[in-house]
């Protein structure tokens, strides 16, 4: 393990910020630049606290708070362990969840909840642009990452186009790949809106979360090489389970 002697930056105001922030945050910048790898053991509690000159309860504090964002585990007797990373999408390329799951070596599942017409909403339609009520497909699909729920995706499409993707399996099969593959529609390039909201009964369902409980929550639109708008959706994450990496470039 190493750097900690040099953490955290002076300019963060050391006597300020909270002891157990600080180990927790060296810990976690270690865990997310792979320098502790998964399954790797965190030093002990005795080894942490001589280290930072920390109490246990302070390192004990630490580590509860690394355990809930479910970056380590703990096994009785053994001491704490680096979890597996969680998936993440690179949001500066457009990619399917499946196929930015399977490029992480990661087995994505779908479970179609719904599959139905509607009169748009003036958000999608604006989005979409189509007229307030045109008729839309709607489609509600809960995405699994290796058995586990993570995203819970409401998807709009043209009517025209969700008739096609009527006779598709999307259990199995992303709808970007699809348009592209099977439609022979190129995509071009994905506006994205990221924020946080609070389950409601749907999620919490969904998702296997409690009402309340904190989901991120991407609106994505997205473009042909024709410059259509082809797809609109609200995709809602467990915070816990998914992340967003994103490069972002100055000039």
């Amino acid at each position: 393990m190493t750097g900690h002697q040099q953490w955290p930056p002076a300019s963060r105001g050391q006597q300020s910020w909270p002891l157990y922030a600080q180990i927790k945050d060296a810990l976690r910048e270690e865990i997310c630049t792979g320098k502790l790898r998964q399954h790797e053991r965190i030093p002990s509690e005795s080894e942490l606290g001589r280290l930072y000159k920390a109490s246990r309860i302070t390192v004990r504090r630490a580590l509860s708070d690394l355990e809930n964002e479910q970056l380590i585990f703990k096994v009785a007797g053994k001491g704490a362990f680096v979890a597996k990373p969680r998936p993440f999408q690179k949001s500066e390329r457009l990619q399917g969840f499946g196929e930015a799951m399977q490029n992480l070596g990661i087995t994505v599942t779908n479970r179609v909840v719904s599959f139905v017409s509607v009169a748009a909403p003036p958000a999608v339609a604006v989005r979409l642009q189509v007229s307030d009520g045109s008729p839309l497909i709607e489609i509600r699909r809960v995405r699994y990452a290796d058995g586990n729920p993570i995203s819970f995706d409401v998807t709009y499409v043209r009517r025209v186009l969700g008739e096609r993707l009527a006779h598709e399996d999307l259990a199995k099969r992303d709808i970007f790949l699809i348009i592209e593959n099977d439609y022979a529609t190129p995509l071009a390039y994905a506006d994205l809106m990221v924020d946080a909201v609070s389950a409601d009964a749907v999620l919490a369902e969904q998702l296997g979360v409690s009402v309340g409980a904190p989901i991120l929550r991407c609106e994505r639109l997205t473009w042909t090489t024709a410059g259509e708008p082809i797809d609109f959706e609200y995709l809602y994450y467990r915070n816990n389970a998914f992340r967003y990496q994103l490069r972002a470039s100055r000039g």
